[in-house]
């Protein structure tokens, strides 16, 4: 599938919500956290599918903001493989040229992740290829509301008027500000919702959600799901016709 992949018409964000580990775990017999341990070779899959391709920006849906409301036992669990998972993939990240980067409410992870995190932005930030972004303790309202925050204390204290606030102001405000939006955003399992993820910053984005479980999502998968964003037509609200003027 590779090979059908037009590298003058990739993606420059792609945008993942890595969804079926707890599934997967069932059908395995094994619990939840099974299922979460074995997704770290998809992620590491993705990013070097991604790497090799000379995709510019991959952002993975790795925590929500809601996951916090799951039982404690399986927070715990996932903190704890997000802090050993980090620690044990810089290498191959630094192998990958990748530069590592989050987007949400860090504060609010335990200090050991965010330690863990620091480290490993600041070993990667020297790095020119793929910049990754975990969206860890994320969601796309949390992120409307800090950016309209911003904006309104940005008012109150006169550096701007309500009248200046537009599309390129508030997207500046957003965890992404900087960073285009994703033109393609995967969502496997075959669940069919975006879960409060990247609600701004995703509505040109082509939607692609396979049946597979995310701990069996491979290399063929991501150019399966590049391979089909580059059969649509992105019209933006505008005809077809219009594009072909």
């Amino acid at each position: 599938m590779k090979e059908h992949i037009d590298s003058g018409n990739l993606p420059q964000h792609i945008a993942v919500i890595m969804d079926g580990n707890g599934r997967w775990a069932k059908r395995q017999g094994a619990a939840r956290v099974f299922g979460h341990r074995n997704a770290i070779k998809a992620v590491r899959e993705v990013t070097e599918g991604c790497a090799e391709l000379g995709v510019k920006y991959l952002t993975l849906y790795a925590f929500s903001t809601e996951n916090w409301n799951r039982p404690k036992f399986e927070v715990d669990a996932l903190m704890t493989l997000l802090v050993h998972t980090i620690r044990g993939e810089i290498k191959t990240l630094m192998d990958n040229n990748v530069r590592l980067g989050t987007i949400g409410d860090t504060n609010s992870l335990p200090a050991d992740c965010r330690r863990e995190l620091a480290e490993a932005i600041r070993e990667t930030s020297q790095n020119t290829g793929l910049t990754l972004l975990l969206a860890l303790s994320y969601s796309g309202r949390w992120d409307i509301l800090q950016a309209t925050r911003q904006l309104a204390a940005d008012v109150r204290d006169g550096k701007i008027t309500p009248e200046q606030i537009d599309e390129t102001l508030f997207d500046q405000q957003l965890a992404t500000g900087g960073i285009p939006d994703p033109e393609l955003m995967i969502r496997t399992s075959g669940e069919m919702r975006i879960s409060n993820f990247m609600l701004w910053q995703l509505a040109y984005a082509e939607l692609y959600m396979p049946d597979v479980l995310w701990p069996d999502f491979r290399k063929a998968h991501l150019h399966e799901a590049i391979v089909n964003y580059q059969q649509r037509e992105r019209r933006f609200g505008k005809t077809s016709e219009q594009l072909v003027k």
